[in-house]
């Protein structure tokens, strides 16, 4: 067989070649935009071209803070396959994160949207690497920017030929790099080869939950994390239509760009999913979500009663997959077996709810204290470690938290699961947020999608707090619906949770609050409510009404 690479190189040759008439289509700054698979190609040769005439050198990292927007894309091919790095910043890091981060990667190059400037005019000064930035925008004219040197990406473009001899790079090179949400310390960096992202994307290409030509994709996971979870590269493969939803994309834009563009699979965290199903069911009769064929939720656990009512009141499948930055990221999609789909309820739902089965191409352990693994009964529970093509060997320059990331050769993920008999793996907790109550574990988790199964519940996020008996035992921070508000009482959300859960397990204190605190990747911060609860100052987001 010949010694042919796997790398992004020929998921951009196959767009070009086999699906150049494919629309893409981009909620730009000042309107829709519409090109083609065959236009994005000489729009990312041309701009490979501009990675040349900047004197970016292979190796070099290259920096972006964007939305996910075409031009977005076109980094996300133009920069590896000319054999740099591109590191994807998160835009919504803390002020000290956000220097941390394009400095350790030693960004040369900077590709900025245009509403994102004064971010990095904020802090431009404590920049050491950065040569130049390019702001990216559908305007003819640059807006005024202390940034300096600064170019315009379309002028760049423009004068750069639409062709380009794009090397053929070993598959180990490094394309991607991206950076954990970190809970303490500085995000640690994961570097990511084009032969794991080709990997993935194929596996996520395949099979009746995966991409299809016909379908109509919409990453709305951020493309600044974890490579918007592969869609843009699994996407580009298949030669599907790819819908970009743009910058600050709130529930009304993402239903609209659903109804209209006729989107048929898209994937996002669950607190975005609760909040599109709260506008359209604010608006019966203006959106039609007939065309879907599966939403994805991920990034944190979603709610059986999540799954339940998007099929119920919107008929549309919303699934759960499950990941990791460190593991490219997908390790884990929920579907039913063959003989599993015709499950009653409420179990069907419950089954809805699991974390989901291991993808193809990667091995698991699931281990306890001992190192023991344990018992696939749906019960026992222990830390999930992983093996594969895509998950990480190391930490970017960081050889004391990669020594801790792993035990023989296994990739430990922090996370405590149980395993039942049909191999669907469901996640109980991270192990910094396991509450252990008189030596037994309580799941977090579970009790906030118990939670969040009462109607009148919209968020939910459970913390372990300090007691002088027992160790450690859950408080409940509630976001009520709008109409419950108020009428709604902590004894009835006790009464709900009897009989549901361990008469242990109930939470000792339910504190009603205005909303959750989000991370920057629109997960719930447990972080930031421990601290808050440590510093007595929960009170600051409580619902007072």
């Amino acid at each position: 067989m010949m010694d042919y690479p796997l790398t992004l190189r020929s998921i951009l040759y196959r767009a070009h070649a086999i699906f150049p008439k494919k629309e893409i289509v981009c909620r730009d700054f000042s309107g829709m935009f519409r090109y083609t698979y065959g236009e994005m190609y000489r729009r990312v040769c041309r701009l490979a071209n501009a990675l040349k005439r900047l004197d970016l050198r292979p190796g070099e990292r290259v920096g972006s803070f964007a939305w996910n927007t075409h031009r977005h894309l076109e980094l996300y091919f133009a920069v590896p396959c000319y054999g740099a790095i591109l590191n994807t910043v998160n835009i919504r890091l803390f002020r000290d994160h956000l220097i941390h981060c394009i400095n350790f990667a030693e960004n040369k190059v900077l590709f900025v949207d245009e509403d994102l400037v004064p971010i990095i005019e904020d802090v431009r000064s404590e920049l050491n690497t950065v040569r130049a930035y390019v702001i990216m925008t559908d305007k003819p004219t640059l807006p005024q920017t202390a940034l300096s040197p600064v170019y315009s990406y379309e002028e760049l473009l423009a004068g750069e030929p639409p062709t380009y001899e794009f090397p053929y790079l070993d598959e180990w090179t490094p394309a991607i790099m991206a950076y954990t949400t970190a809970t303490t310390g500085f995000p640690k960096g994961v570097v990511y080869t084009h032969r794991a992202l080709y990997l993935l994307s194929l596996t996520m290409a395949t099979g009746e939950y995966g991409t299809w030509e016909r379908d109509v994709s919409m990453p709305i996971v951020p493309m600044f994390h974890v490579n918007a979870w592969c869609r843009p590269f699994s996407e580009t493969l298949m030669g599907a239509k790819m819908v970009l939803p743009g910058s600050r994309p709130q529930p009304e834009d993402l239903c609209e760009l659903i109804h209209r563009e006729r989107v048929t699979i898209a994937a996002a965290v669950p607190t975005v999913w609760m909040g599109i199903l709260d506008h359209a069911l604010k608006h019966p009769g203006r959106y039609d979500f007939s065309c879907v064929r599966f939403f994805i939720s991920g990034g944190a656990a979603m709610p059986a009663k999540l799954a339940e009512e998007y099929e119920k009141k919107l008929g549309v499948l919303l699934i759960q997959g499950y990941g990791q930055t460190e593991t490219t990221p997908v390790t884990l999609l929920c579907y039913p077996k063959s003989y599993l789909r015709d499950l009653p309820e409420p179990e069907k739902y419950l089954l809805r709810a699991k974390t989901g089965l291991l993808l193809p191409g990667l091995e698991m352990r699931v281990v306890n204290e001992k190192g023991e693994e344990v018992r696939h009964d749906g019960k026992e529970m222990g830390e999930l470690l992983l093996k594969g093509p895509w998950v990480l060997r190391e930490y970017y320059r960081d050889p004391e938290n990669t020594a801790e990331a792993f035990v023989d050769g296994w990739f430990r993920t922090g996370d405590i699961v149980t395993v039942d008999e049909e191999g669907y793996v469901q996640v109980a907790d991270r192990t910094r947020d396991l509450i252990k109550s008189g030596g037994e574990w309580i799941s977090s988790v579970d009790l906030e999608n118990h939670l969040m199964s009462h109607p009148a519940v919209a968020e939910a996020a459970v913390i372990a707090i300090p007691h002088e008996k027992w160790q450690e035992r859950p408080l409940a921070c509630v976001v009520l619906r709008p109409e419950a508000r108020g009428k709604v009482t902590r004894e009835e959300l006790i009464d709900f949770l009897r009989g549901r859960v361990a008469r242990w397990w109930l939470p000792d204190e339910i504190v009603f609050v205005r909303e959750v605190p989000k991370t920057s990747v629109g997960k719930f911060s447990k972080r930031t409510l421990r601290e808050l609860y440590g510093q007595g100052r929960l009170g600051e987001i409580a619902d007072t009404t």
